[in-house]
């Protein structure tokens, strides 16, 4: 008879990184992240067979709540064989056990269990087990099916983009949009370059995480979340956070500029001063139209010089490297230079970086599945979409619910009262606001 018990960091990553299910969510070094930065504890817990082998493990983070209560959330779920019915059975059994010994209201979990599977060209693929049988079988053990949400109401986004990195190189990039590689090719023409950065970097990548999130009107995190981040999983065994910087050095754009404006002038030389034929004036008129724009771009990068100094960033991404898959967790980009297109050309460097280092998955981690265009993220898929990697839909959230009566208050009333204090504070700040303009 399996039993749960309590693992060490070792045994619980020995089993995790080698199973095809792992996940950076469920490591050893989130859970000590989600303990440090969202003070919520975690247990690495592995289900024991008669062999004393581990055959399944589960990262649970305890949320703690008033009057002693928690509830338990399993982030991509238990690392176990979904197709196997009777170690599922099993699993859930000494899992609910566990969280009833904690109080615990309910239990969360989102496996990373995939629903549906579009490839680059939207045709249906695959799915190598049973998702139907699987949701069956959740359900019949008492989870409760949270919806097939469509935008980021869950505790994990329901959408993403997954390129296969056991493509070649080659095959990959031929998944790009055509946009994408023309914008690649322009970032590449002007000199930019992109390097990876080390811990003294994160203040400039939380600088442009800052901008970011201002013009997308949200607020995530602080400094000191993403440098904990970066330092918890690069001082793991098992685990990597690695920056990339796209970068521009303007001193050699503007020479690069410079000598296409020096060939347009050659060419403008050569032309005769009288007796113009039409196709000649018509392309003086062209070499004249690039040589104003040469001589207002060479001023544009003078005066960001000025600003902002000859090295500047202009995009900095955050991959999470976990057994064989990464993911891009993070992205953050200047408000300026955007036609530089330096953000496609870090996000193809990080590709190379992954195809490079022997990881097989490469997860965009996050898109939506309401892809109506009035939809405030339809630009964020749009964007994500275009580098040619499977739209994948997972399952969705469940809730194993241990105690009906503070079920209901969490998940209903609480956020009732919630909403009323909201409303009643926003209408209150409103009448104060009016009252002063009136006085």
């Amino acid at each position: 008879m399996a039993k749960l018990v309590r693992l060490n960091e070792e045994k619980y990553e020995n089993f995790l990184k080698d199973h095809p299910k792992s996940h950076f969510l469920q490591s050893h070094a989130w859970g000590e992240l989600s303990k440090v930065k969202k003070h919520l504890t975690p247990y690495y817990l592995g289900l024991i067979d008669e062999n004393k082998h581990i055959v399944a493990t589960a990262l649970l983070l305890q949320k703690h709540l008033p009057l002693n209560y928690c509830y338990f959330y399993c982030p991509r779920g238990y690392v176990v064989d979904y197709e196997n019915e009777a170690l599922v059975t099993e699993m859930t059994k000494e899992i609910v056990k566990f969280a009833k010994s904690k109080k615990a209201i309910f239990i969360k979990i989102d496996p990373d269990i995939i629903y549906k599977d579009y490839n680059y060209l939207n045709e249906e693929q695959t799915i190598p087990y049973n998702t139907e049988k699987i949701f069956t079988l959740l359900k019949n053990l008492g989870y409760k099916h949270q919806g097939f949400t469509k935008n980021f109401e869950t505790m994990q986004p329901r959408y993403t983009f997954r390129i296969d990195l056991n493509q070649s190189l080659e095959e990959i990039e031929k998944h790009f949009s055509k946009t994408t590689k023309q914008r690649i090719a322009k970032a590449k023409k002007i000199d930019t370059y992109v390097e990876i950065g080390t811990q003294k970097d994160i203040k400039e990548f939380y600088h442009l995480m800052t901008l970011t999130e201002t013009r997308k009107d949200f607020v995530s995190y602080n400094e000191d979340y993403y440098e904990t981040l970066y330092d918890i999983f690069n001082g793991s065994q098992n685990g990597k956070a690695t920056l990339f910087l796209g970068k521009i050095d303007i001193d050699k754009t503007i020479k690069k500029i410079k000598d296409n404006l020096k060939k347009v002038n050659n060419q403008i030389s050569i032309l005769p001063i009288d007796n113009l034929s039409k196709s000649a004036k018509n392309k003086l008129k062209e070499l004249t139209r690039q040589k104003e724009n040469y001589t207002k771009e060479i001023k544009k990068y003078e005066d960001y010089k000025k600003e902002y100094g000859n090295n500047l960033t202009l995009s900095a991404h955050m991959i999470v490297e976990y057994a064989d898959k990464a993911w891009v967790l993070y992205a953050g980009n200047h408000n300026i230079l955007t036609e530089t297109y330096v953000n496609y050309y870090t996000y193809e460097e990080h590709i190379k970086y992954c195809k490079e280092n022997g990881i097989k998955i490469y997860d965009q981690f996050g898109t939506i599945g309401d892809l109506s265009k009035d939809n405030p993220r339809y630009g964020l898929h749009e964007f994500k979409k275009k580098f040619g990697g499977d739209y994948i839909e997972f399952l969705g959230e469940f809730d194993y619910i241990t105690n009906k009566p503070m079920y209901f208050i969490f998940t209903k009333l609480v956020p009732f009262y919630r909403k009323i204090v909201r409303n009643k504070s926003k209408k209150e700040i409103e009448n104060e606001v009016k009252n002063n303009k009136q006085n």
